[in-house]
């Protein structure tokens, strides 16, 4: 039987790379923060890539979780794009827009930017289990 709160941005994998604050702002709109810290750079002292789609899964996969009533959901296609680096310290914040939900997915965009400038942007389908 599945958990009934799918909410893993702050345990499992996530807690281990900082966790993660996730709030809804509107009925299709979330944020979540999260800060660079020295262990998630890669060896050219920039924030790791794989770090930028791990942050931009977990906001997304928790916001497609609550859109669809707490059912799990499961990532069935991420695509990123990796714009400016991140550097240690910087504060990023992720802003995860639900484009459309159907009975069986959820599509959703985000963009991953620090204070000065866009890092990444995300585009992901979620399947509700």
């Amino acid at each position: 039987m599945a958990k009934k709160n799918m909410d893993e941005t702050t345990k499992g994998f996530m807690k281990h790379n900082g966790g993660l604050s996730l709030k809804r702002v509107d009925s299709s709109n979330y944020e979540f923060n999260v800060e660079v810290k020295d262990y998630l750079l890669n060896s050219g002292k920039f924030a790791h890539g794989g770090f930028l789609a791990t942050i931009a899964d977990t906001g997304m996969g928790t916001a497609a979780h609550q859109i669809a009533g707490n059912k799990r959901c499961v990532t069935i296609n991420l695509d990123i794009k990796y714009i400016a680096p991140g550097q240690k310290g910087d504060l990023l914040l992720g802003k995860v827009k639900i484009l459309k939900k159907t009975k069986s997915l959820v599509f959703i965009d985000c963009e991953i930017m620090n204070k000065k400038e866009l890092i990444a942007r995300a585009y992901g389908i979620w399947k509700i289990i």
